[in-house]
């Protein structure tokens, strides 16, 4: 162990079968959220026992052990994040660890909704960048999206954010014949505001009541459309996670693009993901799983969860499997995306 690690406590970096160091954790703090966007999320959603759920405080203790395993960014996640309840008291209680130099980055995923309120919260707890989905800019299209959410309540959330000195960037699922013909008027809009844009291609997690057939847009016809209209050029820039980055040259802003779809980006995951029931997921498109509920329930202590959490990481695979089936329309993985986190 450096000196550096010793002196914030923590460990070595945990290394997968691969040989990749895994040192970004994503939590979902709640699979329950206050929009039902087509492409998630079912719209009668039957959401967990709320016994089920970790604790805030299980959820601190769960998050800091994985900061001592060597994780050095940490990222909320939901379902909406901001919903659960008294939920600025796990920010405060993990910013501890940006204080101690032990965590390089504490982010979180949000639709938006709440950020008005508690946007310089979050500052405060030394939140300093923040992922916003927001899929398209007509205010009608959104509601259809979203099925209950409110554009003009999502603007005001981003103008807040800006406002307590958060960089913000925008993320939105790329969805055939719904916001294709849009991404124009978005590269506009984002990067005017000093904001980064980044395409996502939609994934076959949970039953939606939507034909993903019909969703699916692939994001290499994407990129190849837009570089007809754009001068793209690609940069070594990245944020830890799997987007990867060109300029926009007219805008000079950038744009990102998740491919598991077309392209995966399995080679150099650092990644892995906790659930709100406290079950680690070693890989988004993956069922293997780890109970650390199990583990953070049985002992006062950490050395059943860390030994949890070592046993996990040695199961983790190369990569994911995930194609959408034409034939029965079937998720290739059966969980929602708010249970596992965005």
């Amino acid at each position: 162990m450096d000196f550096d690690r010793a002196a914030s406590g923590q460990s070595a970096p945990i290394i997968d079968p691969f040989g990749r160091s895994i040192t970004y954790l994503r939590v979902s703090v709640t699979d329950r959220c206050d929009f039902r966007c087509v492409y998630c999320m079912a719209e009668d959603m039957t959401f967990l026992p709320k016994k089920e759920v970790l604790t805030l405080e299980e959820l601190d203790r769960l998050c800091s052990a994985f900061v001592y395993k060597g994780v050095r960014k940490l990222r909320l996640t939901g379902g909406e994040p901001l919903v659960r309840r008294n939920i600025m008291s796990l920010f405060q209680a993990l910013s501890r660890h940006v204080e101690s130099g032990a965590l390089e980055e504490l982010t979180l995923t949000t639709n938006g909704s709440q950020l008005q309120k508690y946007a310089k919260d979050l500052y405060a707890c030394g939140v300093r960048r923040i992922n916003v989905s927001i899929d398209t800019l007509d205010a009608d299209k959104f509601k259809e999206i979203t099925r209950r959410g409110d554009l003009a309540t999502v603007l005001r959330g981003l103008d807040a954010a800006q406002d307590a000195g958060l960089k913000v960037k925008v993320n939105a699922v790329a969805l055939k014949g719904v916001n294709d013909m849009e991404l124009d008027d978005m590269i506009w809009w984002t990067h005017g505001r000093g904001m980064d844009f980044t395409l996502i291609e939609t994934m076959p997690l949970g039953d939606i009541d939507e034909d993903r057939t019909d969703q699916y847009l692939p994001l290499s016809l994407v990129r190849k459309n837009l570089s007809e209209r754009w001068t793209l050029e690609d940069i070594p820039y990245r944020t830890g996670g799997p987007a990867r980055y060109m300029e926009v040259k007219e805008t000079g802003g950038k744009i990102g693009f998740i491919t598991p779809m077309t392209h995966n980006f399995c080679e150099s995951c650092n990644r892995v993901r906790v659930t709100c029931t406290g079950m680690l997921y070693m890989c988004l498109g993956q069922d293997d799983s780890a109970d650390l509920r199990a583990a953070l329930r049985a002992s006062e202590g950490n050395e059943q969860l860390y030994a949890a959490i070592d046993e996990a990481i040695a199961r983790k695979p190369k990569g994911h499997d995930f194609v959408i089936d034409r034939k029965t329309q079937k998720p290739a993985v059966s969980r929602h995306m708010s249970v596992t986190g965005g």
